[in-house]
């Protein structure tokens, strides 16, 4: 995707072809600003301290942390000892696991020698299966999104709600909930989103709206739990998500406050889609909200924010009582079924373990 007018990934190797570059997600929307990591240590402290965040791009950048790692030491120790700490850093998204698990498996059969090089070579592989995945399931969306829209006889404007940010900051490019977005508004479809603001850490307010309005997509931010209003008011057609982690059931693990939408849609009767890259299925497990390890994050995040000044100054003030406690609880789990259909690269099918094995028959 473009900013201002250059095109980006959210990673990418310098002019050296050995340091990782990132897009410092932390300075959005007030600055743009990249940083360099050098080291595994770095890429683990910039996948901890949410300079890149979203399922696909921590996977990707644990990967390259991987590939660092194998060019200061390709030893079977430092590389174990590199993958336990780049694993330790978010415990919630499935695809960390999953990029540092294949980095694994493709460095044990290669000798020390070429280890580094190998590496290299297997996180940039990881990076463009991301690429391609999310403009399937951006075609895949958009086939939904236009059907949505003959449906409901060709409204002046599709209302679209999404919550938090799964567009192409949180992906490698493109984004999984956002791909069909942008895909439907360069189609000329008259589309328009929601924005939830997305607390504790404002992701929908800040990067969501700063990629939309970016690519030129009408938008509108709105408090988190307005979502409801709208819905009982018909101001909201359909309903599209990230996820950090689906069960083999097809339950779906994405930012707090998710849950709370999908009922929403559900009492309303507003399709809620949940789109995801292959990578985001975790097969080994089904019951979401018993399963799935919820990660609980610094309390600061809920009790300060971040923003601009009127004098242009950028500044973190605290919202809440210096003596009050906070509980930050990063993630809920949406059940299966109040999701009306699964977005994957491989096509859409039904939020089930029969709907994901249509699709997923090797993996399943």
């Amino acid at each position: 995707m473009r900013v201002n007018g250059i095109p980006y990934r959210t990673i990418w190797l310098d002019e050296d072809d050995r340091t990782v570059r990132i897009i410092d997600q932390t300075r959005l929307p007030h600055a743009f600003a990249t940083v360099a990591l050098e080291t595994a240590e770095a890429a683990a402290d910039a996948i901890r301290n949410m300079l890149v965040r979203g399922a696909p791009l921590v996977g990707a950048t644990a990967a390259y942390g991987m590939a660092l790692a194998a060019r200061r030491d390709p030893s079977d120790q430092a590389l174990a000892a590199a993958a336990d700490m780049l694993l330790a850093t978010r415990p919630t998204a499935v695809n960390l696991r999953w990029a540092l698990e294949r980095m694994r498996a493709i460095l044990a059969a290669e000798a020390p020698a070429g280890r580094a090089a190998r590496a290299y070579a297997a996180a940039a592989a990881i990076c463009e299966d991301d690429v391609r995945t999310c403009e399937a399931i951006g075609r895949h969306g958009l086939d939904l999104f236009r059907h949505r829209w003959e449906e409901k006889g060709r409204p002046q404007r599709l209302n679209i709600l999404t919550h938090c940010n799964a567009g192409w900051l949180a992906t490698v490019d493109w984004g999984t909930a956002l791909a069909p977005i942008y895909m439907a508004f360069d189609a000329g479809l008259p589309v328009h989103v929601w924005v939830d603001e997305t607390r504790p850490r404002n992701q929908g307010a800040s990067l969501t709206a700063w990629e939309l309005g970016g690519h030129g997509v009408p938008h509108t931010v709105i408090a988190d739990n307005v979502g409801g209003h709208l819905m009982q008011h018909g101001l909201v057609d359909l309903c599209i998500v990230g996820t950090d982690r689906t069960t083999a059931r097809g339950d779906v693990c994405n930012k707090i406050g998710t849950y709370l939408k999908a009922l929403a849609a559900h009492d309303n009767e507003v399709p809620f889609y949940v789109a995801l890259p292959h990578s985001t299925i975790d097969w080994t497990i089904d019951d979401g909200v018993a399963d799935i390890t919820i990660e609980q994050r610094d309390a600061r995040e809920l009790t300060h924010v971040t923003g601009r000044t009127a004098t242009g100054e950028i500044a973190e003030v605290a919202i809440v009582p210096a003596e009050s406690p906070a509980a930050n609880y990063a993630f809920d789990v949406t059940p299966a079924r109040y999701v009306t259909a699964l977005i994957t690269e491989r096509g859409v099918c039904a939020a089930s373990r029969e709907g994901l094995a249509s699709l997923y028959s090797d993996a399943a």
